[in-house]
Order: C-alpha cells, then structure tokens, then sequence
C-alpha cells in the first residue's frame, strides 16, 4: 500500500455548497479523517490549484485546464440525466433571439454547456456578461443561473426558461455531468475513492432525509428538495456518463472552448 493511501491519512475535501452535493458527503462530516471545505463550484479548482485541499469537486471543464495534471478520483459526481431544476437560463426573448447573455460568477461548465447548446441548436454565439444580481430584466435579456439561488431567488420576471440538462439531452441524447471528485494525478486515493463511493451510496439512499434536513436551511420546498435529490440528479460516474463527458469536452474544442488536445484522466 503505498503512502497516500494510509486509511489513517487525513484528506481535506473541498465540496459545493449547494443541495445537490449533500448526498456526495453523507456520513462525512463526522469522519475524523476527513476535513470538509465548503465553496461554490467556481472556486473550488482554486483551492486545489494552491493545496488548500488535496481532492474538490470541481466543476468537469475544469479538468481540462492547461497546467492541470488532476485525475477523476471517485465513481461518485453531481449530473442529470435530463431536467437538471437547478441550471437554467432565465429569458424575455425565445432562445433563438437571444444574443447576450448574463453568467452566474458561481458556474464554470455550465457557461460553456450554455454557449455549446446556442450554437449548435441556434446557430448563435452567445455575448457574455458576469451578472451581479442587482441589474433589472430591461438591462438583461437571459441570465444563467445554477445551484440553489434557481430555487430560492427566481427571477420571477422572465417569462422563458431554459434547462440546460434538458437541452443537452434533446441534442445528445446523453446524460451530463456537471461535477467531479478530482485531484492531482500523483495521489494514490484507493482508499479514499472507496470512501467516497460509499458515503455517495448512504446519500442517494438517505435522500429523502437529506432532503427534509437541509432543504429549508437553503430555502427549498422540502417535497421539492426531495424529487430533485431523488429524481433530477444522478450521481454515478458510470460508462454512458464518461461518454457525455467525452463528447462535451469534443464540442467544447470544436467551438474553441477548450484548447485542443485536453483530454481528462480517468482513475
């Protein structure tokens, strides 16, 4: 067994503090090997770029970034397959007029799924800009908004939503992932992997209870908190969804997104 996977070693883990994440550390919180560190999914690749954590759930574009040699470290991870609830473009124009759209600072890959889906189900080229939350709906016609905030700070006064896990289902027909455990490729985490893998397995069967947990501390309708952790999200990295991450990463280069070449390391 080799030093890094020591089942006495202390990992720190950096994890997305949204909902959809809580399954993914059921159990975790009261390991004492594991530090947990919570932070929105867009910063979190900097905490493991600087060593303040040895593994994050980071978001899948990420991966991909020149100068990161990180690996996928567990089968567990945040995607859909379909209906996502919580990425979602926010319109006052059909999506096939839209032309400039506002970008949560919080989201990595789902601003690159957004700019993928215009351009190969519209033909369009999306402008970007960062949205603050403060502009009104004449100074933004779409914004993209992911995590918790979709539920519990709607944008009431658009008329026209987008999922983007619908939208790339529509156009693929594969399932997506947003999320996965990574970290640098000098780790051995066999251990770690398998605690994982079994923390994700105690989430997707204690969802409900999740659910009821920390929904109305995140301001979510508890019967909605629980069909979205029971029926919107999956949280297994299994063949069909290292496929859809295959094939987002390849439109991702096609349109320039990505830089040629990039490829993610499977554990």
């Amino acid at each position: 067994m080799g030093a890094d996977e020591n089942p006495e070693r202390r990992w720190r883990l950096g994890v997305v503090s949204y909902l959809n994440a809580k399954p993914l550390v059921e159990g975790l919180e009261g390991d004492d090997r594991i530090d947990l560190l919570f932070d929105v999914p867009a910063r979190l690749p900097s905490l493991l770029d600087q060593g303040v954590v040895d593994v994050a759930l980071v978001p899948v574009i990420d991966m991909v970034e020149p100068g990161r040699t990180w690996q996928f470290i567990s089968d567990a991870c945040i995607g859909c397959d379909g209906e996502t609830l919580t990425v979602r473009v926010f319109s006052r124009v059909p999506p096939e007029r839209i032309r400039k759209l506002h970008v949560d600072g919080d989201s990595h890959t789902s601003v690159v799924l957004a700019r993928i889906i215009w351009e190969e189900m519209y033909g369009r080229t999306l402008e970007l800009q960062p949205y603050k939350g403060c502009e009104t709906v004449d100074e933004c016609e779409a914004v993209l908004l992911i995590g918790d905030k979709v539920v519990n700070n709607r944008l009431i006064d658009y008329d026209i939503e987008t999922d983007l896990g619908f939208a790339w289902k529509s156009l693929t027909s594969l399932p997506f992932v947003f999320a996965v455990w990574a970290g640098s490729r000098d780790l051995d985490v066999a251990v770690l992997a398998e605690r994982l893998s079994r923390a994700r397995d105690r989430g997707v069967e204690s969802a409900e209870l999740i659910a009821e947990d920390f929904g109305p501390g995140l301001h979510w309708p508890v019967e909605l908190a629980k069909r979205y952790l029971t029926s919107r999200l999956k949280f297994t990295l299994g063949p069909r969804q290292r496929q859809a991450i295959s094939r987002f990463l390849e439109l991702a280069r096609q349109h320039g997104l990505v830089e040629a070449g990039r490829e993610p390391t499977f554990g």
